[in-house]
């Protein structure tokens, strides 16, 4: 009578499809929950500081980015 395979290699460790597709299945699920878990940054941002509102009334001021939207605005 002769042995089968699987009763040959018992001793050893064989790595099935089954192990294979539940491992990699297992690294797509925590790829998966890394990238919707919340980011922690090490710093929150600098708040703006707020400019003092006007004496007269208004609030329009020239500023930078205004300036360079008049800019892109010419012909």
């Amino acid at each position: 009578m002769t042995k089968s395979p699987r009763a040959e290699g018992e001793g050893q460790s064989r790595l099935s499809r089954r192990t294979l597709f539940a491992g990699a299945s297992t690294v797509g699920a925590l790829a998966a929950a890394a990238t919707v878990l919340p980011r922690v940054s090490a710093e929150a941002p600098a708040a703006a500081e707020a400019k003092p509102a006007p004496t007269k009334g208004g609030g329009y001021s020239l500023s930078a980015h205004v300036k360079q939207y008049y800019q892109t605005t010419r012909l």
